[in-house]
């Protein structure tokens, strides 16, 4: 199933792709030149530093290929009286005062100050489709849940 993104999430990712697939590939190669020039790669720190940089970098610039690659890009349809994909949902636990605010979507999706919720979850399928002021129940490890949706965003 293809992922679902904003069109911002994927602005975001696909810059970023774009600045390591030039920028970030001539900076670690930089790095690598560097070390050898310092002799012995066997015993050579530096060096395998930034082999081992180079590979997590090319694993992420992999993941972010096949993420743009295999993508659907939604966006919110403006409605905030439905609990929605990329909205940001303030919800209150029954028994508590506490209001607790997440942005129903992918990790892809994250924004500052905002704990992202995944739709797959319990509590992130519970959520989508309901309507603003409805309570809603949810399996968790230790039982059912009721949260109240105080507020959608788009």
């Amino acid at each position: 199933m293809a992922k679902q993104l904003s069109q911002a999430a994927f602005d975001r990712l696909k810059a970023e792709y774009d600045d390591l697939t030039t920028r970030g590939r001539i900076d670690i190669a930089r790095k690598i030149e560097t070390a050898r020039e310092l002799g012995d790669l066997s015993e050579n720190g530096d060096y395998h530093a930034a082999k081992e940089e180079q590979g997590k970098m090319e694993g992420y610039i992999n993941y972010l290929e096949a993420t743009l690659e295999d993508c659907e890009i939604v966006e919110s349809d403006g409605d905030t009286s439905i609990v929605g994909l990329n909205n940001v949902v303030s919800i209150r636990y029954e028994g508590d005062d506490d209001i607790e605010k997440y942005l129903i979507g992918s990790i892809e999706e994250r924004r500052d100050g905002l704990t992202v919720m995944s739709a797959g979850s319990p509590l992130g399928e519970a959520l989508l489709g309901a309507k603003l002021g409805s309570k809603v129940q949810y399996e968790a490890p230790g039982g059912k849940l009721t949260v109240e949706i105080v507020e959608i965003e788009a």
